[in-house]
């Protein structure tokens, strides 16, 4: 089994859930993808952080990282296994307001004038956590490369995204979850 055949089958048995639900954009859905289930746990949290390194193998950045709480799992992990391949690849985590004490920082890790980053989440939906995380990183001057996501839920946003000049590369669709689920 592929590592990708493997993390969706993690997918289905812990994050993917059927009913009625709200999602964080406020539409209505007949599904969700709780991405923290798998992320969160010992064996989604190395599937996840093996595919996004492998996604970004050949055009290494010198950071991931993206909006709290989704992107917190992934860019522990992929900077761990980073960590034991060597990779000089750094971290970081934008708070959804900065802090009111201390540095006041909006973004937790160090970030420099000019690095290429890459923004992860879980789950893309309308695009307005990644491009809420882009905009912070674009504001310290940081050349945002692309968004990874483990699943696009084709809601809009790899268009969101697109039309502000990101690239999107989701693990799985909606589609492809939904289809495997039948």
């Amino acid at each position: 089994m592929t590592l990708r055949d493997e993390l969706l089958q993690h997918l289905l048995a812990h994050s993917f859930r059927t009913g009625e639900f709200t999602l964080a954009s406020g539409r209505k859905s007949n599904y969700y993808i709780n991405g923290k289930m798998t992320t969160l746990d010992a064996r989604g949290a190395y599937l996840v952080g093996r595919t996004f390194l492998a996604m970004i193998a050949d055009d290494v950045p010198d950071a991931v990282g993206g909006l709290t709480l989704g992107a917190d799992p992934i860019v522990g992990a992929m900077i761990a296994l980073a960590g034991l391949e060597d990779l000089p690849l750094k971290g970081f985590i934008v708070r959804k307001e900065a802090k009111g004490h201390g540095t006041q920082s909006l973004i937790e890790g160090s970030l420099a004038k000019g690095e290429r980053v890459v923004v992860v989440e879980d789950v893309v939906t309308t695009g307005g956590s990644s491009l809420q995380a882009i905009a912070a990183v674009k504001a310290i001057g940081c050349d945002v490369r692309k968004v990874l996501a483990v699943v696009d839920r084709e809601e809009g946003g790899r268009e969101a995204l697109k039309k502000e000049g990101y690239p999107l590369e989701a693990v799985f669709t909606a589609r492809e979850l939904l289809a495997a689920v039948k």
